[in-house]
């Protein structure tokens, strides 16, 4: 799904006034209500008032060392977990997502239920819990798209809250002359290893490092004692995800992939922790991408002190 909104303000509250305590999330103009809460303090979320409202909420948490997420709806959010959900054990937050005016009925909670598990299982962050996807409910024209607004308000939220199972890091591959006039697209940069045969190509837009459909990466993660970094889960989440593949005696990009940084990007297509900066070139030319930058930074006029 792509989000359009721009230069949205998120007000966070605190509720208890600890970062790692309950905290509810609102857009202005947005008729949403986000409240997140940890699993000790479920019983002081469930007696809150827009608990008790329509809506969907999400259980996240770990099973067998891996992430796990269910995503349910209910007519009173509060007695479906308190009811169901509280015999799982192993989610530790609850995130409440309902309408601050509590305009929400249940046939918006089902086709947002079912929307955001369709993204989910796209995306392919994250397990889910649920069974099936089940079906959108059978709302108007108008009131899907009512809907899908709410959704991209939502989706936006999350990440700010530090929940990415709704991110998607995949992209479309652009035909040249498409990627050419492509808005935000800065740089075009590559990286070989003739050792390993590996050889990647990648792309600066909007701020995002992306790795090209087609680049190859190792065939597995060789960075002795740093598999649990985050690089190393990073790169153990892309193969299971499909979007490492084998090929030959390598892995092959099966979508471009958006990354942070340069050295994240690195350091999935080498298998081992690398400074980005120095291993990508320029395409076609043996500037380092740090030496490109520090050409990018300098060229640019400084700013003005009024």
């Amino acid at each position: 799904m792509s989000i359009n909104i721009k230069g949205r303000s998120l007000e966070l509250y605190f509720i208890d006034g600890r970062p790692d305590g309950m905290l509810t999330a609102e857009v202005f103009n947005w008729t949403g209500h986000v409240l997140v809460t940890p699993r000790t303090q479920i019983g002081a979320a469930l007696a809150r008032k827009e608990a008790q409202f329509t809506g969907v909420y999400l259980l996240l948490g770990e099973q067998d060392g891996e992430p796990l997420a269910y995503i349910g709806e209910g007519e009173d959010i509060s007695d479906r977990i308190r009811n169901h959900d509280t015999k799982k054990d192993w989610w530790s937050t609850a995130v409440l997502v309902t309408s601050a005016a509590n305009n929400l009925h249940k046939a918006h909670a089902k086709y947002l239920e079912a929307r955001l598990i369709e993204e989910a299982r796209s995306i392919k962050r994250i397990n889910l819990e649920n069974g099936t996807t089940p079906s959108r409910s059978g709302l108007s024209e108008a009131a899907q798209a009512n809907m899908e607004s709410f959704l991209d308000y939502l989706l936006m939220i999350l990440p700010a809250l530090r929940i990415d199972m709704f991110i998607k890091n995949t992209r479309e591959v652009l035909k040249p002359a498409a990627a050419a006039a492509a808005p935000n697209r800065a740089g075009t940069f590559e990286l070989n290893s003739q050792s390993n045969a590996l050889h990647a190509t990648a792309f600066l837009q909007d701020g995002e490092f992306v790795v090209e459909k087609g680049s190859l990466a190792r065939s597995e993660w060789v960075g002795q004692g740093s598999e649990q970094t985050t690089y190393g889960r990073l790169y153990a989440e892309l193969v299971k995800a499909g979007i490492l593949v084998p090929q030959g005696q390598n892995r092959i990009f099966t979508e471009g992939y958006a990354f942070k940084s340069p050295s994240a990007a690195a350091a999935i297509v080498t298998g081992r922790p690398a400074n980005g900066t120095i291993e990508w070139k320029v395409k076609g030319q043996s500037k380092t991408y740090k030496e490109w930058e520090a050409e990018q930074l300098t060229s640019q006029p400084e700013a003005q002190v009024t």
